[in-house]
């Protein structure tokens, strides 16, 4: 008897009971709540030649941006080549062995194909969408799901996922106002859609609604900030970065020292968040002193010059905030030797220049960190994150234009970013500033 996932794709390899494993894996991976990895374990335990549990375990453990977890991938994917494959299956797996390769948009791509011919691989569909997400690439992020969606229904279970995952793509994409529509849609099919929610959050931080991000967090606060829930301090930091906007760095510091950092995750995508809120307190005029020589002992672990480029840009502000720049010129070695690969030009054209450039600024050679920052900006967008996450980009090369003395510069900047947020009180404090310099 064949059997089959909740959305209809055949499983090779599977029982019964693996099979509601695997189901309640797939859901708790769409709402970033629970253990997926621990059910795919119990799964496999049931049905050890269950090959889309390996499969999907591979998957998240290969987009983990982690240096261990993609070795871990790496063993897997060996074991899934000896297994018997659909063609489905067999689709995924040539996907992670791009992914494992460092060949990211060919593995993005690959995954579009898939979807093309399976629009109802939900694993297919998220782990691609977090592809996009991690080359940046707005397009992707929106059109893969647009792809899918007419072939979904609202009965079928994931459906509101899509939509959560469709609303974050239109939001990348510059389409707020269909974007916080999609998200609020999703939500109200599922609350506890982290996705979604966040993707509501992006909507409000590009249009410079603090007052709103705040009270959007707060009124859900229930629903994300679990300590389930895997996505909680990419939350946290939304609501922090609110708290700045509306200069109250003290407050944004105070989440910083609660649930952003309290319970020290090595998780890579959490350093992440904590990095560059420091960063941003940091340009606010607070001293976080002590707080970066943690972050900058946890980098250790992921940060390889290797695997993935925008992490090793974080571990370098904690490096530079902790006064370990011997670990930088470490990761720019490690560059300087990986000639080969998409990851290694990500590195060569976006990830020194900025490292470069946020070294610079450090030591207040504010000449350098402008040459550097100032080019940068125009390529960052081939890796890594959300404008909201890489917007730290341009508020450096602000207070580098006007603690370095090129006052026009800063007018100048201060204006694009009023064009697209005119209410914002830190690009307000920006003209403001470069205008009493050029007086």
């Amino acid at each position: 008897m064949k059997l089959s996932d909740q959305q209809g794709n055949t499983l090779s390899g599977a029982s019964a009971e693996a099979v509601v494993l695997f189901d309640q894996a797939v859901t708790a991976f769409n709402l970033y709540r629970g253990d997926p990895i621990g059910l795919l374990d119990r799964a496999l335990e049931r049905a050890p030649d269950f090959a889309m549990a390996a499969i999907m375990k591979a998957h998240i453990l290969a987009g983990a941006t982690e240096p261990a977890a993609s070795r871990e991938a790496a063993t897997l994917v060996r074991r899934l080549g000896a297994m018997r494959l659909n063609e489905r299956e067999a689709s995924h797996l040539g996907a992670l062995g791009l992914l494992l390769d460092g060949r990211w948009t060919a593995a993005a791509i690959a995954l579009e194909r898939h979807s093309i011919d399976h629009p109802r691989d939900m694993v297919a569909l998220q782990c691609g969408h977090l592809l996009d997400f991690y080359r940046a690439n707005a397009r992707a992020l929106r059109d893969r799901l647009a792809r899918a969606l007419p072939c979904w229904s609202s009965e079928l279970p994931g459906y509101s996922v899509l939509l959560g995952m469709h609303a974050f793509g239109l939001e990348e994409c510059g389409d707020y106002g269909r974007a916080e529509e999609r998200g609020r849609q999703a939500l109200a099919l599922e609350p506890l859609d982290c996705w979604a929610h966040h993707a509501v959050a992006h909507v409000m931080e590009m249009q410079g609604r603090p007052e709103d991000g705040i009270g959007w967090m707060q009124s859900r606060e229930s629903c994300w900030s679990g300590d389930d829930n895997f996505f909680k301090v990419h939350n946290w930091w939304h609501r922090a970065l609110c708290h700045l906007e509306l200069g109250q760095p003290d407050q944004a510091l105070a989440l910083y020292d609660g649930p952003v950092r309290e319970g020290q995750s090595t998780v890579a995508l959490d350093l992440v968040d904590a990095t560059a809120l420091l960063w941003r307190l940091q340009l606010a005029g607070l001293e976080p002193d002590a707080r970066w020589r943690e972050l900058a002992e946890v980098w250790e672990q992921h940060a390889d010059g290797s695997l993935y480029p925008f992490n090793d840009w974080h571990a370098a502000m904690a490096y530079l905030g902790a006064g370990q720049e011997q670990k930088i010129a470490r990761l720019l070695a490690r560059y300087q030797a990986n000639e080969d690969g998409e990851t290694a030009a990500w590195a060569r054209e976006t990830g020194r220049p900025l490292i470069e450039g946020f070294v610079a600024f450090r030591h207040g050679d504010y000449p350098l960190a402008v040459e550097r920052l100032y080019g940068a900006r125009h390529i960052v967008n081939r890796f890594g994150g959300s404008h909201a996450q890489r917007d730290i980009i341009d508020l450096t090369l602000a207070e580098a234009a006007l603690r370095g003395g090129f006052a026009r510069l800063g007018e100048a900047l201060a204006r694009e970013r009023l064009a697209l947020k005119p209410h914002s009180g830190i690009n307000r404090s920006l003209l403001a500033r470069s205008r009493t310099a050029l007086s």
